[in-house]
């Protein structure tokens, strides 16, 4: 019976350290299962390629997220850190390319822009007793506008001296990986061996008793989001780097996957508990899924679905480990970190046996009957570019195409990383719709260089080479609408302009087209020109804003049709008989709204024309053929005279 109970106790003793390795190595152990169930579902996985892509795509993630650790670990929060980045990369650009600074100098001034926003934060959280939460908000809008107002909304190319940061070393070692890991050994440094370190765990466990014990807490708060505005910086020269320039919307929404890198890891929101190492696995989880889900060709809109499960999953089991009982992460002894140690050593055997074994899943098979195509689309949230998938899916299925689509979401940054994954993957072939011609130009150059070819879409891609380009004249179909506009209105009149999401070539193209055919028309006065990012719910705000100022205007020239859409809907009974409205695109709504005679009239591109024809010469490029540099699909202005004809 002794025996029995002996062994009774030994058997529920083992289960529940079981249990207690992995609550208290959740983060882990979930990476570990990503790793073997993608290298199980996917042959394109497990390549040193791709797993250096992964590391590149976690790199600007992980930087940021180190900063954000400072924050949460002190039960504070900073959601300024994606704008933050983008200002210290268009500062540094702005003063070494068009000011003649030193780049050196350009750097400094950079990382102290970082600071110097971080420093505002802190000193308005912990002097102004702002929440955190409004404070950074505040400056997540500050940030950005600052950023665009420096580059006037236009990406500023990167000095040559620091776009090598975007580089590899010794053609293998990409360098934003080793900035990634020199800035995760700084952030546990600071966590885990400075007073700083531990007033920030003093000040998240309970910020009162860390008064009364003597701690200066508001000092130290300055000094906390000083780092993560300091890290936002380094993560933002790394972004631009990569990219060859300086984008003004870059790292859009990047404080979010920060956030939810060091929640993955292990961090508390109510402040207390944190570690950079969780923190860079948590970046690397969210890198993994991401890489994965584009292999496995998982719709765009899906993968965010799946993201959000993974963070409410990583909320989850935090409150689990809490309850349970599991180890605190913010700080141990000799003998806990000694324990860490071996669970992270145990970690990577059992990852590398399980892994090594599913890879002969793949050893043996057969490569693809159909030929591969990938098309890098810049955003599927807009009517125009859903069209030219539709018509890409179409002739890839007549052709007997296999089309991986991806989403960018108008990110420069992530469609860098859909078109390295694309590129790791070894499709036979990439058509790419550039969120911006210049920060594409790097991952092009690189699928280039592994002799796949590329088929440029609607925009062309800056200093990199490309079979052809399928497009209309964006500059020529802006000034055919200005000179509609200008003609219905008799050559004398008042409009107002909305552009396109700044910083986007499509809104700089439209725009000079716009500026260009206006010229001919002395008698057509521009009283208002404003942004609407391609958005018809920010065309109705907008022209509902305008026509306060202007009640008299006449025209409208939009730089798409759902801006067009919204400012017809902000004009009411006006649209189509006091106020002609003349938009961009050709989307089924639009030509809708110009048969119904509220819509003047669109400069239609015929998108679904341009997604069959970017299929097709890949398809010809791959076979080894000759395709034309540049394959012009022509716009035409479409009206309620020839609408009933048009077929885009």
């Amino acid at each position: 019976m002794a025996a029995e109970t002996l062994k009774s106790t030994s058997g529920a003793g083992g289960a529940a350290a079981v249990r207690r390795v992995l609550l208290d190595n959740g983060a882990l152990t979930a990476l570990i299962v990503l790793v073997v169930a993608l290298s199980a579902l996917s042959g394109d996985f497990l390549t040193t390629d791709n797993l250096l892509n992964i590391g590149v795509q976690a790199a600007v993630t992980a930087v940021l997220a180190f900063g954000v650790t400072f924050v949460i670990v002190s039960a504070g929060i900073d959601l300024s850190v994606g704008s933050v980045a983008a200002l210290s990369a268009t500062v540094l650009a702005w003063s070494a390319t068009q000011h003649g600074v030193p780049v050196a100098l350009a750097v400094v001034l950079a990382v102290a822009t970082g600071i110097a926003a971080g420093l505002v934060n802190g000193f308005l959280i912990a002097y102004g007793k702002l929440p955190p939460f409004i404070a950074t908000l505040a400056m997540l809008s500050v940030g950005r506008g600052l950023s665009l107002v420096i580059s006037g909304g236009s990406p500023i190319p990167f000095p040559d001296s620091v776009s090598h940061l975007g580089d590899t070393l010794g053609g293998w070692l990409p360098v934003p990986v080793l900035v990634m890991a020199v800035m995760g050994l700084v952030a546990a440094f600071v966590l885990g061996r400075t007073y700083l370190g531990r007033s920030m765990y003093a000040i998240g466990g309970n910020e009162e008793a860390a008064r009364l014990s003597g701690l200066r807490v508001r000092k130290q708060k300055l000094a906390i989001y000083a780092l993560s505005g300091l890290f936002a910086a380094v993560a933002g020269v790394v972004l631009a780097a990569r990219l060859s320039s300086a984008q003004p919307q870059a790292a859009d929404g990047y404080e979010l996957d920060a956030i939810a890198a060091v929640v993955i890891g292990g961090a508390s929101l109510a402040g207390g508990t944190g570690k950079a190492s969780g923190t860079l696995i948590g970046a690397l989880i969210l890198a993994v899924l991401r890489n994965g889900l584009n292999l496995l060709n998982v719709s765009a809109f899906w993968q965010q679905v799946v993201i959000g499960v993974v963070i409410a999953l990583a909320v989850l089991l935090d409150t689990l480990r809490r309850k349970a009982g599991a180890a605190p992460v913010a700080g141990a002894s000799q003998g806990g970190k000694g324990r860490q140690a071996v669970t992270y050593g145990l970690a990577a055997v059992v990852t590398v046996a399980v892994v090594g074994a599913t890879s002969f899943l793949h050893g043996g098979s057969s490569a693809a009957a159909n030929p591969r195509i990938g098309l890098a689309l810049s955003t599927l949230n807009n009517p125009f570019f859903v069209q030219i998938e539709a018509g890409a899916r179409a002739e890839a299925k007549r052709l007997g195409v296999d089309l991986t689509v991806t989403d960018a979401q108008n990110d420069a940054s992530q469609q860098a990383n859909q078109l390295q994954n694309f590129t790791s993957s070894g499709v036979d072939a990439i058509v790419v719709n550039p969120v911006d011609s210049d920060a594409a130009g790097p991952a092009v150059r690189a699928a280039d260089k592994a002799d796949i070819p590329v088929i440029a879409v609607d925009r062309g891609v800056n200093k990199a080479a490309t079979k052809a380009l399928v497009a209309s004249d964006n500059v020529a179909g802006g000034e055919l609408a200005a000179k509609t506009i200008a003609g219905k209105l008799g050559g004398h009149g008042k409009i107002v302009i909305l552009q396109g999401q700044a910083g986007t070539s499509a809104a700089r193209e439209r725009a000079q087209g716009f500026a260009q055919g206006l010229k001919a028309y002395p008698g057509i006065e521009v009283v208002a020109q404003q942004p609407a990012d391609f958005d018809r719910t920010k065309g109705l705000d907008v022209m509902s804003n305008l026509l306060q100022a202007h009640p008299d205007v006449q025209g409208v020239i939009a730089a798409n049709d759902e801006m067009a859409l919204g400012a017809v809907k902000a004009l009411g009974s006006k649209a189509g008989k006091s106020v002609q409205v003349v938009g961009f695109d050709g989307t089924p709504d639009g030509l809708k709204a110009v048969e119904a005679g509220t819509l003047y009239a669109s400069v239609a591109q015929q998108p679904s024309q341009l997604g069959k024809i970017a299929v097709d010469n890949a398809l010809t490029a791959l076979k080894g053929r000759k395709t034309e540099q540049t394959v012009k699909v022509p716009v035409k202005v479409v009206t309620r005279d020839n609408v009933a004809g048009f077929s885009g």
